[in-house]
């Protein structure tokens, strides 16, 4: 799993492309290698994982298990430079075809993620020190913990009532 191997990330936005390219081919050590030996990923869930190592063993998981029909679809993107070696990277991705679990099948899912990436290898490529994957939940604002579950809800539908 040596990201060496694999080609140069030549900008910030090759970041979420080649996440969405390997995703879609379900290469766990592919994804694994876009980050840093001892990057940081926190998923939707908020499961947080401290190293590639723990990364490509989740996506391996995920990926045969979880999402292993699943595809998923790159949408808007946006770079924020916060020195001339380090970048923030926002990036909404669609997700289709999830697993089914028990006699449920899912929805598309929208998600945003934010890359923390910097240059490598004398400044001829990009790697990931940090992502965080955040569903997004069109039509609300926050999650209320109730009965023990959490729920996605919108403050300003309660004032309507």
């Amino acid at each position: 799993m040596n990201p060496k191997n694999y080609p140069p990330l030549t900008s910030p936005e090759d970041i979420p492309a080649r996440f969405t390219e390997v995703w879609n081919e379900r290469d766990a050590k592919k994804l694994a290698a876009l980050f840093d030996e001892d990057a940081e990923f926190v998923n939707v869930v908020g499961i947080w994982w401290h190293n590639r190592e723990d990364i490509y063993k989740a996506h391996d998981y995920g990926l045969r298990v979880i999402f292993n029909h699943s595809t998923l679809k790159q949408g808007r993107t946006k770079v924020k430079y916060l020195s001339d070696d380090i970048a923030l990277v926002h990036c909404r991705f669609r997700l289709t075809n999830q697993t089914p679990l028990n006699d449920t099948r899912p929805e598309t899912r929208q998600t945003l993620f934010s890359f923390v990436v910097h240059q490598v290898d004398g400044g001829n490529s990009w790697s990931c020190a940090s992502a965080h994957n955040t569903d997004v939940i069109p039509g609300k604002e926050t999650h209320m913990m109730k009965n023990g579950e959490i729920e996605a809800v919108d403050y300003r539908k309660a004032d309507e009532r």
